[in-house]
């Protein structure tokens, strides 16, 4: 206790950024007991109630998926409400939404993890889940969207097969590799993870056919220094690996737009715009989830305050972003002097889809204002609801994106307004449905929170404890850290 008054530690935990109004983990813990109140999530023999109705809830969804997609196999495209003018609708409009969602979980999984970034550990593992089912969202649309999806391997590069290269200046084919390897790397960086916290669980769970599953997961973890070395040099490669993906990948599905002559598509600022949306979008996502995660399985002493407002400061950074590629979009079409580009701006703003273009500026730009506000951060019921209003926000810029540019071609001949109809709102529903029914999943089956990077956290913040004796005692039960 009294290594605690020392001025000399205390000006540490302050170099450490461990500020004692918002601290990373909440006083108290120690490292049995952030084991036991991670892992009582998993081993618990009761279900609770309100993740059984949550995941019956999200199966309706699945319902509506398997329903949405047989009936498409069954009828083809025409069942969608694109026609000649509009060939992309919501199959695109989801696609690019999912995948900007996705990327949350990459930027606080790995380049947060570069920058030594503590607060990351306690939203890292579900954010890394969730990249992973946003992207499997992701690619049913342009799956779905060629038409004949078995044919899909038409899209690879297998010349003795097909006799023909695809088209590799199609930017639409740069999305197949960029999403693949994205979801690639993606899931060996969540996994390798995953790896301790599986031998944890192993060593923890009472029930033997529970002890075989973890024990195959966990690859024969024993915790050994060799162990912990060769998992901390892959770690940070994939760590590597995944941070230029961050920017590559959205980049690349803007691309889609930027390369082609469509007016409000053709422009050099889409790359960078279409990265800070996807951040903006994937880290209101991330609290969309961890809010209502943290309060009903009483995670507030792991996903603190301090989690929220950091998250929230992002937000308001990428939103900022966000609002000045919407400036400049006007500004270009303005600058240029060129008709077609004044005409799309126009009709953007004051034409058939006006609504939903304000009503973007209002869930994008200015409710998210009220993020300047230190007590907005740190209500989580306001926060929540923000999150929500950007989701939102989100999803109908890239419906304005999309049609607005598609419905008024260059000659009025080309013209046609776009209606989605019931199996393309079905096809969206759906995924929504199996993103949380994934995701439910994955709280009840594995480590919600990464549990050997939360018990680091304790001798920094207990610096009287001699650091390796609980952790080297405790490693050799639970496969922690030595």
């Amino acid at each position: 206790m009294q290594a605690a008054k020392d001025p000399a530690v205390q000006e540490h935990h302050a170099l450490a950024g461990d500020r004692q109004d918002l601290p990373v983990i909440a006083p108290g813990h120690t490292l049995s007991s952030i084991t036991d109140k991670i892992t009582s999530i998993v081993l618990r023999r009761d279900t609770p109630l309100a993740w059984a109705a949550s995941l019956a809830f999200a199966s309706t969804g699945l319902f509506f998926l398997a329903i949405s997609i047989a009936w498409l196999l069954a009828k083809g495209t025409g069942v969608w409400g694109i026609n000649n003018e509009v060939g992309w609708g919501f199959a695109i409009i989801n696609f690019v939404w999912w995948i900007g969602i996705g990327h949350a979980g990459t930027l606080i999984s790995a380049i947060l993890l570069l920058l030594n970034q503590q607060w990351r550990t306690s939203i890292n593992r579900a954010a890394e889940a969730m990249t992973l089912f946003a992207v499997a969202c992701a690619g049913m649309f342009p799956l779905l969207h060629v038409g004949r999806p078995w044919l899909a391997f038409w899209l690879f590069p297998i010349p003795n097969t097909m006799g023909v290269w695809p088209q590799f200046r199609s930017p639409l084919l740069w999305d197949v590799f960029a999403v693949s390897t994205y979801a690639t790397v993606s899931a060996l960086f969540w996994f390798t993870g995953l790896i301790p916290d599986l031998a944890t669980l192993r060593d923890q769970a009472k029930h033997i056919w529970a002890k075989r599953a973890f024990g195959m997961l966990a690859l024969g973890w024993r915790g050994a220094a060799k162990h912990w070395e060769r998992y901390e040099v892959a770690y940070l490669i994939l760590a590597g690996l995944s941070t230029p993906l961050v920017v590559s990948v959205h980049t690349v599905v803007s691309f889609d737009f930027a390369v082609s002559i469509v007016p409000g598509w053709h422009a050099t600022i889409l790359p960078p715009y279409f990265v800070a949306g996807a951040i903006y979008s994937g880290f209101a996502m991330v609290l969309t989830l961890m809010i209502p995660l943290r309060s009903v399985y009483g995670l507030k002493d792991f996903i603190t305050d301090r989690h929220l407002n950091n998250m929230a400061k992002v937000m308001l950074a990428t939103g900022l972003i966000v609002a000045y590629g919407y400036v400049m979009e006007a500004f270009y079409a303005w600058y240029s002097g060129a008709p077609y580009e004044l005409a799309m701006i126009n009709n953007r703003m004051f034409g058939d889809a006006w609504k939903s273009y304000w009503a973007l500026i209002l869930f994008n730009v200015l409710i998210p204002q009220l993020l300047w506000f230190r007590k907005v951060r740190l209500n989580p019921v306001t926060l929540f609801m923000i999150s929500i209003v950007v989701n939102i926000g989100m999803w109908l810029e890239r419906y304005v994106i999309v049609v607005t540019s598609l419905e008024r071609d260059f000659m009025p001949s080309a013209w046609a307004d776009y209606y989605p109809t019931k199996w393309d709102v079905m096809l969206y529903v759906g995924t929504v449905g199996f993103f949380f029914f994934a995701f439910f999943l994955f709280i009840r089956f594995l480590p919600v929170i990464a549990v050997f990077e939360m018990r680091t956290l304790v001798p920094a913040r207990d610096p009287s404890a001699k650091k390796g004796v609980g952790a080297t005692t405790s490693s050799n039960k639970e496969g922690a850290h030595p």
